[in-house]
């Protein structure tokens, strides 16, 4: 993957131009070119604020000029109210700034505060949760930076850094421990040092997968609360085991109870509601 900062600068550019476009003719045709003004970061919902750190460089990458005072940072938990950050500068370059800014740390912070209630909900128990790959296209490194901010765990980024053997793989390949001893052969080829992870769909898959060896995690998908209880039994701790499949907020926490010891959920990324905020105008004049 990319450095960070290479990606976060990347994005911010892409995301200005998809706005900005021939200009910001709203703003050209009311505001004087050199007024200067103020604006606060409102919160207006409860949660895990998230994004601090990138409405920073979005801010800097639009106007290096422009002052901006933090004072909730990433991590915080926020009220209705609650003022994250102020912004000094040119007035054209804060609204240019707003709804990027505002559209960003509106979906992390959703992200964040959706993985921390669902993080409090598994304290009592030894499962973690994960995030997947359903994320948005091009914001994936924004949208599991949130997950960590909120207390989850970062799965694999893409399809590079882990071999996740799953059910199509499975099929294609012939059967399970085709998959298995396949990727295993490989990883010894390429001289790599990836991790294997399979999944596994019934308690056969996973006698197979158990008898076969090699795999670093064993995924059980779609399993029954009976059957998810038995297979971390019959497993016992000589994998690593992870849930995944139909698990929701609502039913985590029994999800967690069978003993897993991580559980991913793409709910974390793909469907949550984002923390609502605003950026509203201070009513000073700094000309």
């Amino acid at each position: 993957m990319k450095d960070y900062k290479e990606l976060l600068t990347q994005f911010i550019a892409n995301a200005l131009a998809e706005d900005l476009g021939s200009g910001d003719h709203t703003s050209l045709s009311t505001i004087p070119a050199n007024k200067k003004g103020a604006a606060k970061l409102i919160i207006k919902d409860k949660g895990v604020l998230a994004g601090v750190d990138v409405a920073l460089a979005i801010f800097k990458q639009v106007d290096a000029d422009l002052l901006v005072h933090v004072l909730l940072h990433d991590g915080a938990k926020v009220e209705y109210g609650d003022i994250a950050l102020t912004v000094e500068g040119n007035i054209s370059s804060i609204l240019i700034a707003e709804r990027l800014v505002l559209n960003t740390m509106q979906r992390m912070s959703g992200i964040a505060s959706t993985t921390a209630r669902i993080v409090a909900k598994l304290k009592d128990t030894n499962s973690r949760v994960l995030d997947t790959r359903k994320t948005t296209p091009n914001l994936r490194f924004l949208e599991k930076q949130a997950v960590v901010i909120g207390g989850g765990v970062n799965h694999r980024i893409g399809l590079y850094d882990m071999i996740l053997i799953k059910d199509n793989h499975v099929d294609y390949a012939g059967g399970i421990k085709n998959a298995l001893l396949a990727a295993k052969a490989y990883i010894t080829d390429k001289k790599l040092t990836l991790e294997i992870e399979i999944e596994v769909r019934t308690i056969s898959e996973l006698e197979e997968v158990i008898e076969a060896g090699g795999a670093d995690r064993i995924l059980l998908d779609n399993f029954s609360f009976v059957n998810l209880k038995s297979a971390v039994n019959l497993i016992s701790g000589r994998f690593p085991t992870e849930a995944s499949g139909g698990i929701s907020e609502e039913n985590v926490l029994e999800y967690a109870q069978c003993g897993v010891d991580y559980i991913s959920m793409g709910a974390l990324t793909h469907s949550v509601k984002s923390l609502d905020m605003s950026l509203k105008a201070i009513n000073q004049d700094i000309n």
